[in-house]
């Protein structure tokens, strides 16, 4: 039985993937990101954890093991989200976006550093329509590095997370262990947005302006403002309070267009709620504008999530792993 798992997180962001693993009982030994504030984010909240402040490009495996304390084979969870701009279906899917070669370094340090499990999540437009070519040879390639793999599309709300968010998440195993990757099964029924945010932290909101307050008040519940405007207008989101949020975006101003709205009031959603909303607890420190730490937020996995992913793993995998000598 493995009492404290150990991972390293790369691609970190803020921390919702790092908190999944924390509240699974998981001991984290680095943490790679390169940008700004998400360190600074990332550092409030998880002060005990190191953090390669870099582009992981510039990362050897030799001194990601250094600055985790870990010989190679040992380390027993490899987890990353590398950027999924390319392929996102919120965007204009390219197939050459460089952003999609970034899962090529997530590969090269789960080569050199040979951890017994990998996690790898992305957006579900990898799997769709030409892209899922794409998705194909990341398959290959992680599979190249030694590992069997399994990529399964799982929703969010499933997982005691009050926002509709499917997300592919791939799990690898290392050969030698022999045991097959799976995934966790849906746990808890859909949560609606209303009993989530009941009496959370409005502070800090921003203006709805009386252009896009006057469009709020004639989207029905569970609409948008194409039920208004007309066929493309689908942002300005006003969410059923008794179903589950709808995918939080990585960008949300507060004052119309690209707008999760409140459910019954004129007015965008907080930071507070959106944390809610995300799992992540009223007590997770976020710094900067609102609309940075919105985008902190949206560009996380779900902490709920991730803890369903990381308890899944050390139940069904890391327990029955054998301790073969690479």
């Amino acid at each position: 039985m493995v009492s404290n798992p150990t991972v390293i997180s790369t691609f970190a962001g803020c921390g919702g993937s790092s908190l999944g693993y924390k509240l699974a009982g998981y001991k984290e030994l680095l943490a790679v990101e390169w940008d700004d504030n998400a360190v600074e984010t990332f550092r409030l909240n998880f002060p005990d954890v190191p953090v390669y402040h870099g582009d992981i490009c510039k990362l050897s495996g030799d001194e990601c093991m250094r600055l985790a304390g870990i010989t190679k084979g040992e380390l027993d969870v490899l987890d990353g989200s590398p950027p999924c701009q390319g392929f996102s279906t919120a965007g204009k899917r390219k197939y050459d976006d460089p952003r999609n070669s970034l899962f090529k370094e997530y590969a090269r340090l789960l080569k050199e550093l040979r951890p017994k499990v990998f996690v790898m999540e992305n957006v579900t437009g990898m799997v769709k329509g030409y892209m899922k070519q794409t998705y194909l040879q990341i398959i290959a390639t992680l599979r190249g590095c030694g590992y069997k793999a399994k990529g399964e599309v799982l929703n969010a709300m499933y997982y005691n997370v009050p926002q509709s968010r499917e997300r592919v998440i791939i799990i690898g195993v290392r050969e030698d262990l022999g045991i097959e990757p799976s995934h966790p099964k849906p746990q808890t029924k859909p949560i609606g947005i209303m009993s989530a945010i009941k009496n959370a932290d409005v502070t800090g909101l921003p203006n709805f302006n009386d252009c896009y307050a006057k469009l709020y008040s004639q989207i029905p519940q569970g609409g948008n403002a194409s039920n208004v405007i007309g066929k493309g207008y689908n942002n300005c989101v006003r969410p059923n309070p008794n179903r589950p949020s709808p995918t939080l975006p990585k960008t949300q101003t507060g004052h119309g267009f690209a707008t999760i709205a409140h459910p019954t009031e004129k007015r965008a959603l907080s930071i507070g709620e959106a944390k809610r909303i995300s799992s992540f607890p009223d007590s997770f420190k976020l710094i900067g504008t609102y609309s940075v730490q919105w985008e902190r937020i949206g560009n996380s996995v779900p902490p709920n999530l991730m803890r369903a992913i990381a308890e899944h793993i050390k139940a069904n995998i890391l327990d029955h792993a054998t301790q073969n000598p690479l």
